[in-house]
Order: structure tokens, then sequence, then C-alpha cells
């Protein structure tokens, strides 16, 4: 199994505390990701491990001329999405590369538990996405061929996100450090990058918002490598945060009346399919694609009834006021302001964050930029039995898991056995 990881900091006490007000109705989906392989030819400077077992039968094969495997490159992979997009591209045949910073973390019982079975097939490779030598030095060894033969890398999918979306870390990893994936395939001459972007960068009134865009125009300025650059509306996991809250018995929290905002999110497995996908669909080249799923715009009082349906449960609901996010944004500032501190500049960027996905509509309507056949309600009916898989930024009360025996089958894998 195989993630990269980019240095994920755990958000200071008072950003924690407003994350998990803000997250019970909306957890942004922009917390995406950063994932295992076989042994390749490593530099003196890059690590590789190798999984032990291979991947399950593959719907397709991407094969070059010479019949050797196409290879995929991603980065992000331990995160939310990027394990589902190594799942995918090992599925599709590709040989998949996961970069991962710490490979010795993955190899813990915890690491185990939590990327045990996300990665079979791959190829995780342990570099730093913030170093842009080590990156371009790992591209290489993964480059190399049979002799003077170089193979190129096919497909790049950056699911790189910062984890707290606060300017500092939103410029090093949402801009620099996707930055240095585009600049090392482009050393190394590969042929396609895809962009796991957001949504919500159309309106964009917040840092890692203006970061993912600063690197869209960088993408689209070079004419080196193909490009595709997705804007998901939201997760199924950053819909769903609060469903151990209301089977405990509490409420469903929401903003205004609840009607404020409508999304169609999209199945993690359905999202990595397209990812994928779009290194060999010709209309999706050098593309901004938004990208919803299959279902009609739900606004915050339809998901909670979904979920309260799904858990067998009457519907209870709290209704918190929008004006909230004023009064603690501008207080907070206005701390920041006076004490000149990073810290609490921080703090009111998280509340600026939680307020624009209480406002803002994360929705297409396009048949077009609709994708996928798993219905929010389907993700649901089917964790209110199983239970939701893990992750600390999108899934605010469910309990960590301890060992790999507490993860038989993954959320996103039935859910992708579901739509094949």
């Amino acid at each position: 199994m195989t993630m990269i990881t980019t240095k994920k900091k755990s958000p200071g006490r008072l950003s924690a505390l407003l994350l998990v007000l803000f997250g019970l109705s909306f957890t942004p989906s922009f917390l995406g990701g950063e994932g295992r392989v076989q042994a390749f030819r490593p530099s003196t400077t890059t690590k590789s491990w190798s999984s032990s077992r291979s991947s399950s039968v593959l719907s397709s094969t991407r094969l070059l001329a010479n019949n050797k495997k196409k290879k995929a490159v991603i980065a992000g992979a331990t995160g939310y999405i990027g394990k589902a997009v190594v799942r995918e591209s090992v599925r599709q045949g590709y040989e998949t590369y996961a970069l991962a910073r710490d490979v010795s973390k993955l190899q813990s019982p915890e690491g185990k538990a939590l990327y045990g079975e996300a990665f079979q097939g791959a190829k995780v490779v342990e570099c730093n996405v913030c170093n842009l030598e080590s990156l371009q030095q790992t591209f290489a060894d993964i480059t190399q061929g049979d002799g003077d033969n170089d193979e190129k890398i096919d497909l790049i999918v950056s699911c790189l996100a910062s984890r707290s979306g606060v300017k500092k870390d939103a410029y090093a990893i949402d801009y620099q450090a996707t930055l240095h994936c585009l600049e090392a395939g482009r050393a190394c001459n590969a042929r396609h990058f895809v962009l796991l972007s957001a949504f919500c960068v159309k309106n964009p009134w917040l840092q890692f918002q203006q970061a993912k865009l600063k690197f869209e125009a960088a993408l689209q300025a070079q004419n080196d490598m193909t490009w595709t650059i997705v804007r998901p509306t939201a997760f199924f996991k950053s819909v769903s945060g609060q469903l151990e809250v209301v089977q405990s018995g509490a409420p469903y929290v929401m903003f205004g009346d609840g009607k404020v905002t409508r999304c169609n999110p999209i199945a993690e497995s359905d999202l990595a399919r397209y990812l994928v996908d779009s290194a060999q669909e010709p209309s999706r080249c050098n593309q901004i694609i938004n990208l919803g799923g299959p279902d009609e715009p739900l606004n915050m009082q339809q998901q909670g009834e979904m979920l309260f349906q799904a858990i067998g449960k009457e519907p209870k609901f709290f209704y918190a006021p929008l004006w909230l996010f004023d009064v603690i944004i501008d207080s907070l500032q206005w701390l920041a302001d006076t004490f000149q501190s990073e810290a609490l500049e921080n703090a009111a960027e998280t509340g600026r964050i939680g307020k624009y996905y209480a406002v803002e509509d994360m929705l297409t309507t396009d048949p077009k930029e609709k994708y996928g056949t798993i219905t929010l309600q389907e993700h649901f009916n089917r964790i209110a039995v199983e239970g939701q898989e893990y992750d600390p930024y999108t899934t605010m009360f469910a309990k960590k898991p301890t060992t790999a025996a507490t993860i038989t089958t993954t959320a996103t894998q039935k859910e992708e056995a579901t739509s094949l």
C-alpha cells in the first residue's frame, strides 16, 4: 500500500474546535489527499516498498506497443481520494507508483489498518514532494527502462491538498508541491497531467482556492504535457461526517434554514475512475471540467433526512444561525490584527472556510458535468450498516482503527464493486 504524505500537521486547538463546529454541516472537499507497489530500481536517494500481494482482476490493461504497461504516478496518494485513485489506476492495468513521504509509517499496525487493502498491486515510492530535487530524482528512477531505452511516465495524477487550508499550508501544498510534480514531469517528458482541483475555486475568496488557481494557471501556461483539470463539487465523505453524531441520538446540524445551499456530491470510486480515464479521453484533453455526482440538487435538510432514513430514526435538526460565522470570524480577525498572531489569523481563515461551505452551492446541473452511478442515499444506506472509513479530517467522531483486522473491506472498495 502506498500514500504520499505531505507533512500532515494537526490543526491548532482553536482551529480544531472551529473545524468540528463547521464540519458538522459540511466538511470541505478540498481535504483530498496525499499511496503500494512492487520493487523498482531506486537510486541512492529514493526508497521503495514492494507489496506482497498482487492486484485483483483488471477490467482493462493499459499497454504500450511493446506490451509493457503504461506508467502512472499518483501524488497525494495517502489522502482519501488519492487512495481511491491508486486503486483505480492498478485496476485499469497501469504500472502504478504511489508517492509517500515515509514508507515506514505504512508498515506500522496503524498504517496497515488505514491503508493495508487500498494499494495492493501498486509500487510505493518514498520521496518528498516539497523537495523538487528529490522528486525529479524519483521520477527519473521511475522512467528507467532496460538498457538505453527509458520509459516515459504516461500519467501523473495530483491529489495533493493542504490539510488546513490556511495560507501557509495552501501555498506550500496546493501550489508549490503540486508545481514540483509538474516540473518533475516536464523534466522527464511525462505525457499527461491530471489535477484534482475543487469546484469552489470558481468563486475564490479563500487562500487555498487562490493557491489552487495559481497552480492551474501554471499548468495551462506550459505546453510540454497535455493536461486535465477536474473540479469536483464534493465527496460523499465530506457530507457524511455527522453519521456517528446522529447515530448517538444528537440532532443533525444545519446552518440557516437548512435550504441555503445545495450540492450533488460524487462517490470517491466514481471520481477516481473519471480522473484516471481522463488520460485516455481526447475530449478531456487540455480542459477544465466541473464534476458532480448523479443526484439532483440536495440541500442540507434533504441530506439530513436521507441520513436519518438510512439509520432508521426520526429526523431531529438543529438550526445554527449564519450570523454566528461573522461574529466568530470578525472577532478572530480583530485579535489576529491586534496581536499580529499567525495562529489567530489561521483560526479566522478556518472560520471563513466554514462559512464558505455554509453559503455557497457545490452543484453541477449540466448533464455533461454529472458522472457516476452511486447515489448519496445508497452511500448513506451502506455506511449506516457498515460504518465509514476513518479519516481524521472528514469523519468528526469516528473511531481510529488500531489494527489491520479492524478493516476488512473499505467503504470505497465496496462502492467501487457496486459500480462495476
